[in-house]
């Protein structure tokens, strides 16, 4: 599968740790950033940058680590077409695929270890959507916008 990946310094590591993890898992993995360690720089970039590019490759995946997640997620949706979920646990790794159909996965660098974060991964990388119509239905209206002056 092909994976975008990014982070800001908070999340910096642990995107080191789930590149080298993923790519031993035999996934095609692109850095977005952070490229190196800087505190106090800007989740924005790295979230911006994942979401143009899951937005563009279809059927890829996105992983965004942030120190709460928060802010990487709320960036990651105002892109049309990305579905970002803050996933604490595998279980709402499984409801983010198979209710929502998410195409990007964003992550607490804060609030979880290395194991628990790569379970949440492979979790949400190898569940499927199930494709049912008011689960579409609901999708679709998620890039229904407002125009605001």
């Amino acid at each position: 599968m092909e994976i975008f990946i990014g982070a800001d310094y908070r999340g910096f590591e642990k995107k080191q740790m789930l590149i080298e993890y993923l790519k031993a898992q035999g996934h095609t993995v692109t850095d977005e950033g952070a490229f190196t360690y800087s505190e106090g720089d800007d989740f924005n970039d790295p979230a911006i940058a994942v979401a143009k590019n899951v937005r563009e490759n279809r059927g890829s995946m996105g992983i965004l680590i942030c120190d709460s997640a928060h802010g990487v997620t709320m960036q990651a949706n105002r892109f049309r077409g990305i579905r970002a979920a803050h996933c604490d646990n595998t279980e709402s790794a499984i409801l983010a695929r198979e209710h929502d159909d998410a195409n990007v996965l964003c992550l607490s660098a804060h609030f979880m270890d290395d194991a628990r974060m790569r379970d949440i991964v492979m979790t949400f990388l190898t569940v499927d959507f199930t494709n049912l119509e008011r689960r579409v239905r609901r999708i679709n209206r998620l890039d229904e916008r407002e125009d605001y002056d």
